[in-house]
């Protein structure tokens, strides 16, 4: 279990309230969202295993930060996550090689090999305080956009 205190989401809020439409809070928050979790993904694949073998289907490239799933994992999300329309995600981890979750998990003949959660647990906290400086630049100069097309009209 990892539990998080954060502060100064009222003032990002009242921030985010300058912004005019829903999309735009959107892409502010989805822009944080991928510069704060890039370190989190280089982390994952210093931790990975790479097989030079393997050129196809290479799990360190593979390993990416997007929002957007493939369709296996959308299928997957939807079921977990019905009511996710209104969110913004982020996802962090392996594109669709098949042998990502063999390589994390282990099998009946091959043992585990994680890179996924202990990228986690080393990151996790620092992700929390970039997300927080990330979304800040953004909501400054999303504003800052936003005042200067105002003043034009």
């Amino acid at each position: 279990m990892v539990s998080f205190r954060v502060e100064g989401f009222r003032e990002m809020e009242a921030a985010l309230d300058e912004l005019a439409s829903l999309s735009t809070r959107r892409s502010v928050a989805r822009r944080a969202l991928i510069k704060a979790a890039q370190p989190m993904a280089e982390l994952m694949r210093s931790l990975a295993p790479d097989d030079p073998n393997t050129a196809n289907e290479d799990l360190v490239g593979s390993i990416a930060v997007s929002p957007t799933l493939s369709d296996r994992q959308r299928g997957l999300h939807r079921r977990m996550f019905p009511n996710h329309r209104t969110s913004v995600e982020v996802f962090v981890g392996a594109g669709p090689v098949p042998q990502a979750h063999l390589q994390e998990f282990g099998t009946q003949h091959h043992a585990p090999q994680p890179f996924g959660r202990p990228a986690f647990d080393m990151d996790a906290r620092n992700l929390i305080d970039r997300l927080g400086r990330e979304m800040w630049s953004e909501i400054q100069r999303s504003v800052a956009r936003a005042r200067r097309r105002q003043a034009r009209s």
